[in-house]
């Protein structure tokens, strides 16, 4: 089965900058969608960015937009989010997910199969 390890999340003040990595363990890290979930306390899972196995990349509805971007490194078997323009309301915990390169629906979590332990986001105002 697939591993994942989120790492890169810290305290920032609002208006600095992250790079969150997920590294990934398994044998077959290219061919899976990976996405990037957050979830703040008393809100629900939010989908932030997914990159599929073929490089298509899809970004969340709210403020993720124009300010974060994911990539990915196959040959590091490594996901990134470089998030700039930090803002108080991107505090949460951030989850690394990967899925199925079948699945077309990847700002669904149900559309993801593996899901890292998450790494805490602290923004300060």
């Amino acid at each position: 089965q697939v591993q994942l390890v989120e790492s890169g999340g810290g305290l920032v003040q609002a208006g600095g900058s992250l790079r969150l990595s997920c590294a990934a363990s398994g044998r077959t890290f290219s061919n899976k969608n990976m996405g990037w979930f957050r979830q703040a306390p008393g809100k629900e899972r939010e989908f932030v960015a997914a990159i599929s196995w073929s490089g298509g990349i899809t970004y969340g509805t709210g403020s993720v937009k124009g300010r974060f971007t994911v990539s990915r490194d196959n040959a590091k078997n490594t996901v990134y989010l470089q998030m700039n323009s930090l803002k108080p309301e991107d505090t949460a915990v951030y989850y690394c997910a990967a899925g199925s390169r079948f699945q077309l629906y990847r700002d669904y979590p149900t559309s993801y199969d593996y899901w890292g332990q998450g790494t805490q986001v602290t923004v300060s105002s």
